[in-house]
């Protein structure tokens, strides 16, 4: 077998093992939604990184784990009705969350300890690497920081701010895998030159980042039914009470009405943006890489404006403990945020020449 042979092998094999967690990843961000979307978030009231990796085994462990939910603030405000079967529901979806977090570190630690010993790394790759795990345990802690928010106190949710952070770490360990994917994937020759188209899309990544924030708020204000309507916000575009209660800024991150004003106006401008941006790729014949690609920023923003509108008007049906028509939106419109994303990384490492 010759060198170059061994090379592209080892190339092909290190560049799966990467968009094997790009998938996980996007499977965990979705696992997360279902579990925000269940209530089933603050179920689990321990951070056992080990024992924890097992769900209770027989009816005295399920009672054990029953009885520490029941000192929550949710149950006791909340889910005071709840019966040992309510509990068993909430807690798969939060025990397969943290599980399948644990299946990533698995699958990302081993294929690299074996990759690192088969050489198939070049050295540069190799703290970035190590870097990107880090990563993902940063997650995990993030994770349980936010966890842990909604256990005290009066809270009956995780509190909304730490739960945007934890999506948008999330966001990043995704994009940072897929960079390396990309990395291995694309060839040289298939990246362009246009500094202008370059810089246009860090500006829509920029408003990405910040429209990523208020749709963890909205979600975490629990605040789709406080402004079903649309195109309309409440019978009004400007509504009332977007500045009153809490006061000053902090109405910015608390308003429920002011965080929707925000949320759907970003989407608008977003929309426009990536019209704009389109436009400029087309004008631009590039590799063959480039221009398969090109499309995808507006396929998926269209996709993603229709599902954000879809699941505001169905908000009007959400049922506690049910899962419905806005459920599906809501997880639609987290799956398609993540592909307009990656459309965007994708550009801009096509760019990077």
């Amino acid at each position: 077998m010759s060198e170059t042979l061994v090379q592209k092998n080892s190339k092909a094999a290190v560049a799966n093992w990467l968009m094997i967690g790009v998938a996980m990843v996007i499977i965990q961000i979705l696992l997360g939604g279902i579990t925000r979307l269940t209530g089933s978030g603050l179920s689990i009231t321990e951070w056992n990184i080990i024992t924890g990796t097992f769900p209770p085994l027989n009816q005295q462990q399920w009672e054990s784990a029953f009885q520490k939910y029941q000192g929550t603030p949710q149950f006791q405000l909340l889910n005071a009705d709840f019966t040992l079967r309510d509990f068993k529901f909430i807690f798969f979806w939060e025990w397969f969350h943290r599980f399948w977090a644990r299946m990533l570190g698995i699958v990302f630690l081993i294929p690299f300890i074996y990759f690192l010993v088969r050489g198939y790394f070049k050295k540069e790759m190799v703290k970035p690497l190590i870097i990107l795990f880090l990563l993902g345990a940063l997650q995990g802690a993030v994770g349980w920081i936010m966890v842990a928010s909604g256990l005290t106190g009066d809270a009956v949710y995780v509190k909304p701010t730490r739960l945007a952070l934890h999506f948008i770490f999330a966001m990043g360990l995704l994009c940072y895998t897929y960079w390396f994917a990309l990395q291995l994937l694309v060839p040289a020759h298939q990246k362009v030159h246009y500094p202008a188209l370059k810089n246009f899309t860090w500006v829509l990544i920029a408003f990405l980042v910040i429209q990523f924030v208020y749709g963890a708020l909205m979600a975490g204000h629990k605040a789709a039914t406080a402004a079903y309507t649309w195109p309309d916000i409440n019978g009004s575009y400007f509504p009332e009470f977007m500045f009153g209660a809490p006061d000053g800024l902090l109405n910015l991150i608390e308003n429920k009405i002011t965080i929707h004003f925000i949320h759907r106006n970003l989407a608008y401008l977003l929309f426009l943006l990536v019209i704009v941006w389109t436009f400029k790729a087309y004008k631009f014949n590039g590799s063959k890489w480039y221009n398969s690609q090109k499309k995808w920023p507006l396929i998926w923003v269209i996709i993603q404006v229709l599902l954000g509108i879809l699941a505001v008007i169905s908000s009007l049906k959400i049922i506690p403990n049910h899962w419905g028509i806005f459920e599906w939106m809501a997880q639609l419109h987290q799956l398609v945020a993540m592909m307009f994303l990656l459309s965007l990384v994708n550009m801009i490492f096509l760019l990077k020449k």
